[in-house]
């Protein structure tokens, strides 16, 4: 696994190295050792998966909120997404900035979102799976969102929204 940071501090891009044959490849999704060394101490707790029939489809933003903010780990094992976090870290000198970055089945990339972050997609494909390696336990009490289009943040989606909650449609703005 090759573990690169971003522009946001905290917020890495996971590279997995396939193993190549004449079966076909073979790679890791995990280490915990792996994770040590790159000075992320993280245990899976759960692993969820979603399914995105649309091409254009938003999900997010989404946030677990203290004590039960969550670290995740995102990777996309159908289609193509745009996957975007926002930082919410009130003492962070990239507070409300946003990245973005493509996942896809084969570009072998995941995204390790901290705590604090807002975390939303958009599928750039019909037929998306995601799956995400949560560290914490979720509650529904301690669930936050913002709006996909929040001027506070000018996130650039890559395309118009087909398809999206009625909860996602209802969260508020961050002003």
């Amino acid at each position: 696994m090759i573990f690169t940071k971003t522009s946001i501090n905290g917020l890495y891009v996971i590279e997995l190295e396939p193993k190549m044959d004449e079966r076909g490849y073979f790679l890791r999704v995990f280490c915990q050792d792996e994770f040590k060394n790159a000075g992320l101490n993280y245990n899976i707790i759960n692993t969820n998966r979603s399914f995105s029939r649309y091409k254009g489809t938003v999900r997010g933003l989404h946030f677990q909120k203290e004590p039960m903010a969550e670290v995740k780990i995102v990777q996309c094992l159908r289609g193509r997404i745009f996957d975007v976090v926002v930082d919410l870290r009130t003492e962070s000198s990239t507070y409300k900035q946003w990245f973005g970055i493509e996942l896809t089945e084969n570009n072998n990339k995941m995204l390790y979102v901290p705590k604090g972050f807002a975390h939303g997609i958009q599928t750039l494909s019909d037929n998306c799976i995601l799956e995400y390696f949560i560290n914490q336990f979720y509650s529904p009490q301690h669930e936050g969102g913002f709006l996909w289009n929040d001027p506070a943040f000018k996130i650039i989606w890559p395309l118009p929204v087909s398809v999206m909650s009625e909860r996602d449609k209802k969260w508020r703005l961050f002003n």
